[in-house]
């Protein structure tokens, strides 16, 4: 039976379910929605109880949208909220959202803009035939989220024939063959960097992350080119656990050489990879180096990205159902579900996780509704990766800021643009309030304040304390006046020949170039000054050189290579981490609900992903591995 054959015989079953009164001008599937549309989605909405059983009928999640002929234009429609919305909820923004005819309105007042038990979001609806939605107007504007709802406003007619492609290809339909399950490790086994894995059934492929190992030049890239994986349109779906270059950083890549299917991913990730892949073009052409792909592809991956929240579920191929939960590493991380078949087999990617409540999320979930296999990081599973805790690091960060105050001097700290940045920020801010340390200058480079300014964009993805923080009581650390932003080559130039103590957090967080290394060129040779590592730092990178000792390295000054001597204080302070050390990585698997039958170890050093695989097979009595890169697992 073919697709068409298939959408012919719901659109009869719901002719013969739906009052002839009710008019139906549309039924198409979009991703894995089935979409109703109708001239009269107020008859709709007064019968609750038709959407439900159509939907428990033709066991199909339906989404019921109004016929475009009877939308208000949005120049009108824009107008018309503004009327309807008083003056004092402070509307921000308007973003329209053609293609799933969704408006959400930003406001700095939102329960104001939401009215009393939601009759001013009623009436919108009603008048223009939208559905509206009300978010709270973020404090600093983000550049990226901006451009990208832009964007996606601009491309929605493209966008609309893209979401019918999808659901097309995922209600297909599934083959009498024989059953099987299995994935094969193309990038980030036995190693940090280039994380990819392909998820295999007889129906469907799916791609789990496409990253890019930033730390090599040589064997950067995943193994995407092997015969199962090509040719790339015969890929079902992309899943990107986050943002991180190393998970995200060449899924532009397959748009430049032919996969046209969707991107899985939360909103944050989708707004935070972008920020990221643009930057990784910008510094690869700033270092002459190749670029895999341009801005274009980039924006391939926006138009083709289905974002979810945690806890949502949905059907990614005819025979794989997909669900998001919080993996407490950055913004927007997710560990993803797979329930493959019709209870055929569970497994589970974690991508990076973080089992302990940080100060910005709560800590990665580890109860699923059922699970046969776990693909679990191990950047921390070595038998001597003993974090200290977030209280301790908070400690040893403010004795190395307090040193290098007494001695007037600089404290540079590289840092990840996401997470590590904002994690940083959030105990100076504490330390400095309650005056464990001076009110001294901090200084954001990089793209710092623009990830900052996604995380203030989607409060909802913090933990509960810090959502608190800023909801109830109007606080947000991410804002306080001690952080400053560095804005032009010239105020860079001015901070570092400033004889004034300071402290600057600037990417790139291992030290591969970026503005970080501007700083440590002007500062490295005196000893009143301090660099920080709160971060992992990947063997060959400057950072880890640095970190073990190095008495000088080789820099670029003025388009010339020379070596640098190192004479400032080098220190490490752990703890600030976004992945889980070896006792939390026991801790996620010993509190597992249920626990998995076998667990697959990624994301680590050899050493580590062959250590933790055997001591927690001896620990569990789980079925462990820790596969090389091109080996295949089958389960079922």
């Amino acid at each position: 039976m073919t697709v068409e054959d298939v959408l012919r015989e719901i659109k009869g079953k719901i002719r013969g379910a739906i009052p002839a009164s009710i008019d139906v001008s549309d039924v198409e599937f979009e991703g894995a929605l089935l979409v109703l549309y109708t001239k009269a989605p107020e008859k709709f909405a007064k019968n609750k109880d038709l959407v439900k059983n159509l939907a428990k009928t033709l066991q199909k999640r339906i989404v019921v949208r109004p016929d475009p002929s009877v939308v208000t234009d949005i120049d009108k429609a824009e107008k018309k909220i503004k009327e309807i919305i008083p003056k004092d909820a402070e509307i921000t923004n308007i973003y329209f959202q053609p293609d799933v005819g969704e408006v959400a309105i930003e406001a700095l007042k939102p329960g104001a803009a939401i009215g009393k038990e939601g009759q001013i979001l009623n009436e919108i609806r009603k008048k223009i035939n939208w559905t509206p939605s009300i978010i709270r107007a973020p404090p600093i504007q983000s550049k990226t989220v901006r451009e990208i709802r832009g964007y996606l406003r601009s491309m929605s007619d493209e966008r609309k024939e893209i979401l019918r492609k999808i659901g097309r290809k995922i209600h297909r339909g599934v083959s009498n063959g024989e059953k099987f399950v299995r994935i094969s490790a193309l990038g980030g086994f036995r190693q940090v960097g280039r994380s990819c894995t392909m998820l295999h059934t007889q129906d469907s492929k799916v791609l789990v992350d496409c990253g890019i190992d930033v730390s090599s030049d040589n064997s950067n890239s995943p193994y995407i080119h092997l015969p199962e994986v090509l040719p790339l349109e015969t890929i079902d779906a992309v899943v990107v656990t986050h943002a991180h270059l190393d998970h995200s950083g060449l899924v532009p890549l397959l748009y430049k050489y032919g996969y046209d299917g969707a991107v899985y991913c939360t909103t944050p990730t989708r707004d935070m990879m972008t920020l990221l892949q643009m930057d990784y073009l910008k510094v690869a052409a700033a270092d002459a180096k190749k670029v895999p792909y341009s801005s274009e592809h980039i924006r391939n991956v926006i138009k083709h990205c289905i974002t979810m929240g945690y806890g949502d579920t949905t059907d990614i191929t005819p025979d794989i159902r997909l669900t998001f939960h919080n993996a407490g590493h950055i913004l927007g991380s997710a560990i993803c579900h797979f329930h493959v078949g019709e209870g055929l087999y569970n497994i589970v990617f974690s991508g990076d996780i973080k089992y302990e409540r940080t100060w910005l999320f709560n800590h990665a979930v580890n109860h699923f509704p059922r699970l046969e296999a776990l693909v679990l990081e191990s950047t921390y599973g070595g038998r001597d990766d003993h974090q200290p805790s977030r209280k301790e690091a908070t400690q040893r960060l403010k004795d190395i800021i307090r040193q290098s105050m007494k001695k007037k001097g600089k404290v540079i700290v590289p840092v990840f643009a996401v997470g590590r940045s904002q994690e940083v920020m959030i105990v100076i801010e504490n330390l400095v309030k309650n005056r464990e340390i001076p009110e001294i200058p901090v200084y954001l480079d990089g793209m710092i304040w623009e990830a900052t300014a996604i995380h203030t964009a989607y409060p909802e993805y913090l933990n509960n304390k810090l959502r608190s923080q800023i909801f109830q009581k109007g606080e947000n650390p991410l804002l306080s006046e001690i952080f400053k932003r560095i804005d032009s080559v010239e105020m860079r130039e001015k901070i570092i020949t400033d004889n004034d103590p300071c402290v600057v957090l600037a990417t790139s967080g291992m030290m591969n170039g970026g503005p970080v290394m501007e700083y440590f060129k002007a500062w490295a040779s005196d000893n009143n000054n301090t660099i920080v590592f709160v971060g992992y730092q990947a063997e060959g990178t400057t950072g880890r050189k640095i970190q073990r000792g190095a008495k000088s390295i080789p820099v670029n000054v003025a388009g010339n290579i020379a070596d640098l001597e190192i004479k400032l204080n080098v220190e490490t302070c752990d703890g600030f981490s976004g992945h889980s050390d070896r006792r939390q990585l026991f801790g996620y698997i010993n509190n597992m609900s249920p626990r998995p039958e076998r667990i697959i170890f990624c994301h680590g050093e050899e050493s580590k992903c062959l250590d933790i695989s055997s001591t927690v097979h001896k620990r569990y009595n789980v079925s462990t591995v820790a596969p090389m890169n091109l080996e295949t697992i089958r389960f079922v």
